[in-house]
């Protein structure tokens, strides 16, 4: 029928295709958005043509680790770094940043990441990576596994932080009344500064990175330890 559009294979449509409109859409809208109807809008498709491309939602999200970790991929490949033999700790560090730096563009992403069920080749991978670049830097298999635990995602430029955002703030009155139930935690929102706060009542980016050169710099003193 005239002005009907087809819901076979389209000219032009890939998954790759798919895959980086999604994360536009993700990007723009949050993940919430992305659906495989936005998906075919945002493509001027119908959605039963994306089937042809990939399987379901659940297929999306797959897919949109691996167009995170390609990108990741490409922001290491670039640095500058040291090799691992001469400075092993920066070189892992600006390893780590340079994934967060990304991150930091797909706010959505390490949600994604935590809620895929199997293991993404892409992400060991990466992982593979961190691992050699620790070897290259005089690590044991054995110190290099129990780095990889310490470091958990953060190796992937994020961490479950304990207080969201936006979770501590409250009003002055507020904080005066709890301050008998939990003295400290209220204590500590009054007097720190957090490096001067940006995001919420924290600057994220400092807090990730001091706790990033404390598991470093643990690691360094292990390393020449044996």
């Amino acid at each position: 029928m005239a002005g009907k559009r087809a819901a076979g294979p389209q000219v032009g449509l890939s998954r790759e295709r798919v895959l980086r409109r999604a994360v536009a859409i993700a990007d723009e809208r949050g993940l919430a958005a992305l659906t495989m109807r936005s998906l075919a809008e945002a493509l001027g498709v119908e959605a039963m043509s994306l089937y042809h491309h990939v399987a379901n939602k659940e297929a999306v999200l797959d897919g949109l680790v691996e167009v995170v970790m390609a990108e990741i991929e490409q922001a290491v490949a670039g640095l500058d770094a040291p090799e691992p033999g001469d400075d092993w700790r920066t070189a892992m560090r600006m390893r780590v940043l340079a994934a967060r730096e990304v991150l930091v563009r797909h706010p959505w992403a390490p949600h994604v990441f935590e809620t895929r069920t199997g293991t993404s080749l892409a992400v060991a991978r990466y992982f593979d990576g961190v691992l050699g670049l620790m070897r290259r830097g005089g690590f044991s298999y054995e110190l290099g596994h129990r780095a990889l635990h310490a470091l958990g995602s953060r190796a992937l430029g994020f961490s479950q932080e304990l207080f969201q955002p936006d979770g501590m703030e409250a009003p002055e009155e507020a904080l005066a009344a709890m301050a008998e139930q939990v003295p400290h935690l209220v204590a500590m929102i009054a007097d720190a500064s957090h490096g001067g706060a940006v995001l919420g009542w924290c600057d994220y980016q400092a807090e990730f990175e001091f706790g990033l050169d404390l598991i470093l710099d643990g690691l360094e003193r292990l390393r020449t330890a044996v």
